[in-house]
Formats: C-alpha cells, sequence, structure tokens
C-alpha cells in the first residue's frame, strides 16, 4: 500500500465530509458500533466507496464511516473493523487506520470486544488496555516500507497511552463503572482458542484475549497516533468456565455492555483536552 493509496481513500472520505476534519478516530468493533449513531452533525461514508478500503463481512460491523462530534470532540467513527482472518493482507489492514491519520486525526480509541483470561476479571466489565503480546499471526507492517507513513523500525515502548487511560479511568470514576486494567494478547482466530492456548497466554501475562485491537495499535503508532484502548468483556477464555465461546455470545455481551462503554467513552472524550 502507497502514500497514494492513502491519499485516495482520504480524498473519497474528504468529498463527502464537508470540511470536517476529525480529531480523534475511533474503531468500534463486534456490537458496539451504536456509538456512531450519536455522533451530531454526521457525514456517514460507506467503506465500500472508500477506494481500498477492507469492508467486514462479520455480524456486528455496519461498514461505514462516521464524521462529525462526540463528546465535544471532532471524531470519525469506524463503525465496524476488517480483521486478519477475513484473508486482508498487512497493508490493507491498516489502511483505514492511515486514513484516519490522513484526515487529520492524533488519537484512536480502539474499542474491541475480548474474552477474559483471567479469572479475577469476569464478563461484563470494561477494561483499558495497558499493553499487548502478539506471538501470533503476521505483523501488519510486514513488507516494504513508506518512511512518509512512519520508521521501519516503529518502537513500541508505550503502545497504550498512559495519558489518555488516566482520563479513561477518572471517566469511569465519574460514571460509578468499575474500569478493570490489563494486557492484551493477541490470537489470529477465526478459531477460539484451545483451553491449553487459554493457558499458555495466561503464563505469559495476558489478561484479555482478542483478534483485532494489537495489529490495529501497532499500524496506529507506526504512523503516529496516540492510542486509547478499551476491551469490553464478552466471555471467558475456552477452559476458563463450562461455556463455550462464541460469536453470538460476543455479541450479545456487548449489548448488555452498551451502556457503561457509551458513559465512558463519552466521558473520557469530554475531558480529552487535558491529554492535549
Amino acid at each position: 500500500m502507497s502514500r497514494a493509496d492513502i491519499d485516495a481513500a482520504a480524498a473519497a472520505v474528504g468529498a463527502r465530509a464537508g470540511g470536517r476534519v476529525p480529531a480523534i478516530g475511533l474503531v468500534m468493533g463486534s456490537g458496539l458500533g451504536a456509538i456512531a449513531g450519536r455522533v451530531a452533525g454526521a457525514a456517514r461514508v460507506r467503506f465500500a466507496d472508500i477506494p481500498g478500503f477492507p469492508g467486514s463481512k462479520v455480524a456486528g460491523h455496519a461498514g461505514e464511516l462516521v464524521l462529525g462530534t462526540l463528546g465535544g470532540q471532532s471524531v470519525a467513527v469506524l463503525s465496524g473493523r476488517a480483521h486478519a482472518y477475513e484473508g486482508y493482507a498487512g497493508g490493507t489492514l491498516a489502511l483505514p487506520l492511515r486514513t484516519l491519520k490522513a484526515l487529520g486525526c492524533r488519537w484512536a480509541v480502539l474499542v474491541a470486544a475480548v474474552g477474559s483470561i483471567n479469572p479475577k476479571i469476569r464478563p461484563g466489565r470494561i477494561a483499558a488496555v495497558s499493553d499487548h503480546i502478539v506471538l501470533a499471526g503476521a505483523n501488519p507492517l510486514t513488507g516494504p516500507n513508506d518512511e512518509s507513513v512512519g520508521p521501519r523500525f516503529p518502537a513500541m515502548n508505550d503502545p497504550y497511552d498512559p495519558a489518555l487511560r488516566k482520563l479513561a479511568k477518572r471517566a469511569a470514576a465519574r460514571a460509578n463503572v468499575k474500569l478493570a486494567e490489563g494486557v492484551m494478547a493477541h490470537w489470529p482466530g477465526p478459531s477460539f482458542e484451545t483451553p491449553a492456548e487459554i493457558r499458555a497466554l495466561r503464563r505469559l501475562g495476558g489478561d484479555f484475549v482478542g483478534m483485532s485491537m494489537a495489529l490495529e495499535t501497532v499500524v496506529a503508532r507506526h504512523c503516529g497516533l496516540k492510542v486509547l484502548g478499551l476491551a469490553c468483556v464478552t466471555n471467558m477464555g475456552a477452559g476458563m468456565d463450562k461455556r463455550a465461546p462464541s460469536h453470538a455470545d460476543t455479541l450479545k455481551g456487548a449489548a448488555v455492555l452498551a451502556g457503561d462503554l457509551e458513559r465512558v467513552l463519552l466521558g473520557t472524550l469530554e475531558s480529552w483536552s487535558d491529554a492535549a
């Protein structure tokens, strides 16, 4: 994927954006796209109308980019995301976040439904992600590098911005939401993890397991976006309770968490200038 591909995608969005210049990009995962309906003065662009944009056929992903105002901030919301397990190459997966940066975003809020692999963090919780582990699956930066987009070897010392996590914690406290915190372990999917794989990820230091956020964070940090990761815990990992994980349960769990997520997210956005 070249700089020309990024510019073409940004131009297509800009032509429909009515002059809106977003500062914050939000990526909403399975069953979590309802927040896009809260965007004021919204301009909506279907992923299918953006050159090169990957579309998701997974249930719970609307497939549109929404620009407007949310929580007093100028935002661009990706309502839905594509996944590596759908067969997309790294450059294609990177295009949405790189387009957000080209549109003017300085920050990215990545929201995903995840499984817990920490017995102390049960379904029905929202968590701020502090770090991640990526051992399985290709790095989305694999291939030629364009230095105008980001460095060949980007540092990952603080993949999830500490100042943004503090904002989220304060917003959660004001909303009376008990926010957890922990490390995201990446799993490539689409099959869920086995009990042995869950035990291995726990021993490596993971608290949650997901199939998208960690790779998106690599892309975001590479192109200079600061990241806040919010994980919505919808189920326990395989072998940690008697129920086998399923995508249907992921969507149900996300619906249960929608209210808490909205309160935390809006509260965070309303105080965003504190992190600027």
